[in-house]
């Protein structure tokens, strides 16, 4: 896993970081990394990516990994992760899914959702992760408001989706306004 996000995105600096998730959780995440991907060659973001969800909750050697990608580096979104991989063993989420946060995902914002998508911003290269015992799904974490998820359970994804192409949002502004 770490080696295709390595491979992926070659010329940009990479740190990999543990994450005290505290005894009960560690256990449920046993694996869990944070690598965190400064701008470089493909692009000027910062991009976040889950390493130990797979090892944790995977069927017949396919299973999930998350990336977010934001303006800066920030501990937040590395803490938001450690909790997106918790609740994913204990929830399953998968594409198209969207789980509350509970507070902003970055101070000030107001997307207090995300939204398990595709990784459009990096491309189906990144996507798939083929492994010796199967293969990973990296998906996308994009962080929507609470109006942005009414309007997705009313109207559904592809609406929303189309919401956010008409209106040329940054998704990586945490203080992006709503497109609803």
């Amino acid at each position: 896993m770490e080696s295709h996000v390595r491979h992926f995105f070659a010329g940009h600096a990479v740190e990999i970081g543990e994450y005290d998730l505290g005894p009960g959780r560690r256990a449920a995440v046993p694996d869990l990394h944070v690598m965190q991907i400064g701008p470089g060659p493909r692009g000027s973001s910062w991009a976040f990516v889950t390493v130990g969800c797979w090892s944790a909750v995977n069927h017949d050697g396919h299973g999930l990994e998350f990336v977010m990608t934001a303006q800066r580096r920030d501990r937040a979104i590395v803490d938001l992760l450690a909790m997106v991989a918790f609740y994913h063993v204990t929830h399953a989420l998968d594409h198209w899914h969207c789980m509350p946060i509970g507070a902003p995902w970055l101070p000030g914002s107001a997307c207090d959702h995300l939204l398990v998508s595709l990784p459009y911003l990096h491309g189906p290269d990144l996507e798939t992760c083929a492994l010796p015992e199967g293969h990973a799904r990296i998906l996308w974490l994009l962080p929507i408001t609470t109006e942005e998820k009414d309007f997705r359970i009313e109207h559904g994804t592809d609406a929303l989706e189309e919401r956010f192409d008409e209106a040329g949002i940054d998704p990586t502004d945490p203080f992006r306004e709503s497109v609803v």
